[in-house]
């Protein structure tokens, strides 16, 4: 929430420094996200008299004018707007000056031939409103050659983060209330201008939805003139980022911003008959402000006439029914509505604005009748005009929350030491009524909320608004209390195998990213059918649609955004978790490390000239290592085909645990893949399932067998079998490994060879084999013995023994 210092020192009585504001705010919980000073965008631009106007000789639409701008001699300018003129008084831009809505720093220069020495400005180009028809005119008493900021009153604007449990915040008159409570000023009382109620209402105002809409509060003025805004007021707005429409839509804007207090206008005119607060018709339609037309249901509540409906309740008013330039009666509203069916109504509309973001957290319930005269009496002031007595139908809830307070508990929560008179001047100046505790020491305090304090649930949060007014700042940092002893691992077994594939995978020239864990629909449709998608019902954007069926599509987004900042190779992993949306309708969370590897694997240079890029073999052995990391039975894995559509049929494949049991897969990303991300290939992947990983025997996973080296020396023993061409070597490698699983200890291969003296459509293999003997060495038997098995096992897989 934005605001301008002078906007803040309306409410509140302070000699405090901008400084001493901002660290005020942040220090009882309201963040300030930035400061910005106009004055400073203005800096080079001073008020000046035009003291002669006169054709360009080389320009039709083009003028030379001699400019006093209170220092010096005057200055030639050459100036294309058609309302500069002799006598005048402008904004002069000079030399050095940097015009705030381009970013174009001035210069003297020579325009058609003749010299320039700056630039009188628009209301547009120096980003004070949209007019662009000519050059700024300020009145005749304008001090030439004082600051142009300094003259026109800028003032620093402070950008407030309010978080959803703050709505008394997301007015100013609420920042202020705080900061008088932490004793930076005096809060002022509001000003309610003097009107004067003739007659009853002329239109009929009632709630028929008193769930949804308990209390409807209105009054008809008749006779105003709508137009623009008085400056005062339009520098208000803007400096909250509103663009000013006019003096009718801007008084309303004015209250919500000022107070909190949504409101709206109708134009009377446009009414048909009673206007009531009820629930939709299935099938309604509104065409809104925003020129957009909205299908209603009979779960939301609207603003109608007998006619037609006329405002989103809560949410946004009617094109058909909003004030006009030309309106001079109108119909004002101010309304309770309940919070959850606002919310309701804007997720299923995917409606936002100001109004919804006040309305569905909650609003004060207690500023109704005082929010409509005060915006009455605005509009009768600036506008003219006669209203009419108010119409307060229904009535808005009102029951106090009393709660039992102990002042100690804010030491003993809070962790500071705030004295109990301090306790009781803290929350009363915040508006909670505080009853006299008696003389009895220790005796709870009967504290009454006010109604605006939605947030305030129990006692937990009075000491938080005692600390916070007292000063986040001063709360120490203190350690938990450690019990003696060793202290007991606290991690769990998967926490420990994460932290585990986190450093090896570091350790392996991977970075690590952190990317969203929701994604939009396309990308993730990319990877899942569309079917299973867990599609959120309130995302954040459009972009952040559905919750990621895989880490890929976003460490791809990832490598792409590198690729395009000129980085030659990308290396990125990721552990997080996938989502899925499970049987009984719950969200289906599994952990999942993923692996993408991009670009060039080694830069060109003078031994191998060319660039290498990373291959399938990369990815396989990462995924090898990976998983022996985490635990998993490396020397078992099988590897099979089916890696999934998104990886290259021909160059991709899964590593399991059986025929079923998947626990990764690797290899090249399918073109197709690559072309919906924009990357450009080759590009490996890597998948990790963690959750499918055999869980540990033992100890939760944390015990480990000790190690004892054999007391025998090991022996190698070399095979080459003529194999199939198309028979994996892996395959042949698990059989070996298991023909004498007391014996074998490893197998590798070594050598592949084709061609030759072989048999088209066969390669040979040569592996070597390692026995580990166990209480004796081997005899010439054991080893034949031995030799014969993993012959056997061989031949099992088509395998010939060579030679």
């Amino acid at each position: 929430m934005k605001f301008s210092l002078t906007w803040l020192k309306d409410h509140l009585e302070t000699e405090a420094s901008l400084q001493e504001i901002v660290d005020a705010l942040n220090a009882i919980g309201l963040e300030v996200e930035g400061v910005e000073d106009p004055a400073e965008r203005l800096a080079g631009f001073r008020v000046a008299e035009v003291l002669t106007a006169e054709k360009h000789p080389d320009a039709d639409k083009l003028q030379v004018l001699t400019v006093d701008t209170g220092e010096g001699d005057p200055l030639q300018v050459v100036c294309g707007a058609p309302n500069a003129r002799a006598g005048m008084k402008g904004v002069l831009g000079l030399p050095g000056a940097v015009v705030p809505a381009n970013g174009m720093e001035l210069r003297k220069s020579a325009i058609r031939g003749v010299e320039s020495n700056g630039m009188m400005c628009s209301v547009r180009e120096l980003e004070l409103g949209d007019e662009h028809d000519g050059i700024i005119e300020l009145p005749e008493d304008a001090p030439v050659g004082h600051s142009f900021a300094d003259y026109q009153g800028s003032s620093p604007v402070i950008d407030v983060a309010i978080t959803p449990n703050r709505p008394d915040c997301m007015g100013i008159y609420g920042i202020a209330r705080d900061l008088a409570a932490a004793g930076l000023g005096t809060l002022k009382p509001i000003a309610f201008p003097e009107f004067t109620a003739e007659g009853s209402c002329p239109v009929e105002i009632r709630t028929d939805d008193p769930a949804g809409c308990p209390a409807f509060y209105g009054r008809v003025i008749t006779g105003v003139k709508n137009g623009p805004s008085p400056d005062w007021l339009q520098q208000r707005l803007k400096s909250a980022g509103q663009r000013p429409i006019s003096l009718l839509v801007d008084l309303t804007n004015y209250l919500m911003l000022a107070y909190g207090r949504p409101a709206h206008a109708y134009d009377l005119a446009r009414l048909h008959g009673a206007v009531v607060a009820r629930r939709a018709k299935p099938g309604e339609q509104v065409l809104a402000l925003n020129e957009k037309t909205y299908t209603l249901d009979e779960t939301m509540t609207v603003i109608a006439d007998e006619k037609e409906v006329h405002d989103i309740a809560g949410i946004m008013g009617g094109e058909n029914s909003g004030v006009q330039d030309d309106t001079t009666d109108v119909l004002l509203e101010i309304a309770y509505f309940d919070p959850p069916t606002i919310g309701v109504t804007g997720r299923k509309l995917g409606l936002a604005s100001d109004a919804r973001t006040r309305f569905e957290r909650g609003v004060d319930p207690e500023f109704l009748a005082d929010g409509l005269d005060l915006l009455t009496g605005l509009i009768v002031e600036l506008a003219g005009g006669t209203a009419s007595e108010a119409v307060h139908a229904g009535a808005p809830p009102s029951e106090a929350k009393v709660l039992q307070f102990d002042a100690g508990q804010t030491t003993r929560l809070g962790g500071v030491e705030v004295p109990p008179e301090e306790q009781r001047r803290i929350l009363e100046n915040l508006d909670f009524a505080v009853s006299d505790p008696g003389s009895s020491p220790g005796q709870a305090w009967q504290v009454t909320c006010p109604p605006r304090r939605h947030d305030i649930e129990g006692t937990a949060d009075l000491v938080e608004e005692v600390v916070r007014i007292h000063g986040l700042d001063t709360v120490e940092s203190v350690a938990l209390p450690r019990a003696e002893g060793v202290a007991r691992p606290t991690a769990s077994p998967e926490q420990v195998t994460e932290r585990k594939l986190r450093r090896a995978a570091a350790a392996s020239g991977l970075d690590e990213a952190v990317t969203w864990s929701f994604l939009p629909e396309a990308e993730a449709a990319h990877f899942t059918a569309t079917d299973d998608l867990w599609t959120l019902a309130n995302p954040i954007s459009e972009d952040m649609k559905v919750m990621r069926p895989s880490l890929l599509p976003g460490l791809l987004v990832a490598a792409k955004r590198n690729a395009d900042r000129g980085a030659a190779g990308t290396r990125l992993f990721e552990l997080g978790r996938r989502y899925f949306r499970g049987q009984d309708g719950m969200s289906d969370e599994r952990a999942t490390l993923g692996i993408v590897l991009a670009g060039e694997k080694t830069a060109r240079g003078w031994a191998s000239g060319k660039a290498t890029h990373f291959d399938a073999f990369d990815a396989k052995a990462l995924a090898l290592s990976l998983l022996e990391t985490a635990g998993a039975p490396a020397d078992k894995l099988m590897v099979m085909g089916e890696a999934g559509e998104q990886f290259h049929p021909g160059q991709s494949a899964t590593l399991r645990l059986g025929p079923k049991k998947v626990l990764a897969r690797f290899g090249m990303l399918h073109p197709a893949t690559l072309k919906a991300f924009d990357l450009d290939g080759p590009v490996a992947a890597v998948e990790l399932f963690l959750d499918a990983i055999p869980a540990k025997k033992g100890a939760a996973g944390f015990a480990r067998a000790t190690f004892a080296p054999p007391a025998l020396q090991a022996v190698t023993r070399d095979f080459a079998f003529v194999v199939p061409a198309d028979l994996p070597a892996g395959e042949l490698l698990r059989a070996v490994r298991g023909a004498d699983k007391s014996n074998i200890v490893d197998a590798r291969i070594f050598d592949q060879f084709t061609g030759g003296s072989l048999p088209e459509g066969t390669k040979s293999l040569a592996l070597e084999v390692t026995l580990q003997p166990q209480d004796k060495s081997y005899k010439d038997a054991d080893l034949k013995a031995i030799s014969d098995a993993v012959v056997a096992a061989a031949a099992k897989q088509g395998a010939e023994l060579r030679g």
